[in-house]
């Protein structure tokens, strides 16, 4: 599956997760039999073409109907700051879901 995660840098091990407004990168990951395959980076969610299953953000009072519209389910980091604590919280479902 993948997970669209807004971050602040390219960096995969020390990147923090960044409100959408603020991204200045898209990180996808690829999350496969319980742990990450890779990440793909992208200074625009539009350059990727294709079919994505969740977005993970850090705040649940940023716009999210978009993302709902396009079929995602969207999370909510807790205390996550980077992708690694972002997915290990995904892999034991420690985040919370957004919603109406």
């Amino acid at each position: 599956m993948l997970i669209w995660i807004c971050v602040e840098s390219k960096d995969e091990k020390n990147s923090k997760i960044a409100r959408v407004i603020d991204a200045k990168h898209w990180a996808l990951v690829n999350f496969d039999a319980g742990e990450v395959k890779d990440i793909s980076f992208y200074d625009k969610r539009e350059d990727f073409v294709g079919w994505v299953d969740f977005i993970v953000m850090k705040d649940k009072f940023e716009s999210y109907m978009d993302f709902m519209n396009e079929g995602m389910m969207v999370l909510c980091v807790r205390e996550e700051e980077t992708i690694d604590e972002v997915m290990e919280a995904f892999k034991f479902k420690e985040l919370d879901e957004v919603g109406f």
